[in-house]
């Protein structure tokens, strides 16, 4: 994230740090993290450089001082921007959340939505929104959707596979520049901020004089893995949705047999067993499942599953 090189307001420490930075990159992480903390005598109340310190610890095999780092980077940024309880948890130092901070998710995907396409598609071979649309085509058929709601819509992916099929396609997302990226492309009807991990009367997915139970059809390509319990996200969806809609949406395979767990690459997994029962209580009736690789990461595949489930009457 870009957080990493905001400076620490002291000409010295960004020095050092820069050289630290260097140390990494030439392959002396203990180096880099003993000049680190000398960065961090001159400014202790610099967050990213603490995570900087974090890193290099880490890649030095120095466990303990990687956690502490990121305890003070937790003290220091109370909104946890740089998701540093998600790296605790992924090291097993904290209970795993069953979120992340939002502010962690805004500030991903602002920082990522300029090259978002190019290292998604081209890069990671990132094929949800295709499989996606097709399972819909299994189960629907031909059937034209009155409104589209596409939740996370990111740059408007999903949307081009889904837009010519919709009378009326309204797009959500956290990330503003996501947003713009997706405006861009003109094929949705409606934009707007939304946040899926709050309540519905502050999510943003409703306002006066706009009804719940309008969308036939709700998508949620990519999204959920950046949520880990998804009662309230379905809870959402299930309020969006008539009765008889589609809800159609991806996650990560979990290894674990049941409910859902945090991986190294900070996104969350999920179990079919989980995602189905949570599914049952949000009122959905799963009507197909597929497991599909989804993307490559670190050049290895990534296992996820697509479900399609229907809003019952």
């Amino acid at each position: 994230m870009q957080q990493m090189q905001f400076s620490s307001g002291n000409l010295t420490a960004d020095r050092r740090a820069d050289y630290a930075k260097m140390l990494s990159e030439g392959g002396d992480p203990a180096a880099a993290a003993e000049l680190m903390e000398q960065a961090l005598e001159l400014a202790p109340g610099w967050a990213a450089g603490w995570l900087r310190l974090a890193e290099y610890s880490e890649k030095a095999g120095k466990i303990e001082a990687t956690t502490g780092a990121l305890r003070r980077v937790v003290a220091l940024d109370p909104q946890d921007v740089f998701a540093a309880r998600l790296k605790l948890a992924v090291l097993g130092a904290e209970p795993m959340p069953e979120q992340p901070s939002s502010r962690y998710v805004e500030a991903l995907f602002d920082d990522y939505a300029d090259r978002f396409e190019t290292s998604l598609v081209e890069k990671l071979g990132y094929s949800v929104p295709g499989k996606l649309a097709a399972l819909i085509d299994e189960v629907a058929g031909e059937r034209r959707f009155r409104l589209a709601i596409d939740l996370g819509c990111g740059t408007g992916l999903f949307g081009m596979e889904i837009h010519d099929r919709a009378d009326r396609l309204e797009g959500f997302d956290l990330s503003a520049n996501m947003l713009a990226k997706a405006s861009a492309k003109q094929i949705y009807d409606h934009l707007g901020e939304a946040d899926l991990s709050l309540p519905a009367e502050r999510s943003g997915l409703f306002s006066e004089g706009v009804p719940g139970g309008r969308a036939d059809l709700v998508a949620a390509a990519d999204v959920l893995m950046y949520l880990g319990a998804l009662d309230n996200a379905f809870s959402l969806a299930a309020a969006l949705a008539a009765p008889g809609g589609l809800f159609a949406f991806s996650v990560e395979e979990a290894d674990v047999g049941q409910g859902f767990e945090l991986a190294p690459s900070l996104r969350y997994r999920h179990s079919e067993p989980y995602v189905r029962e949570a599914l049952a209580d949000a009122g959905f009736e799963t009507r197909r499942v597929n497991r599909s690789v989804i993307r490559t990461d670190s050049g290895r595949p990534v296992r996820g599953i697509l479900f399609l489930a229907e809003r019952r009457a």
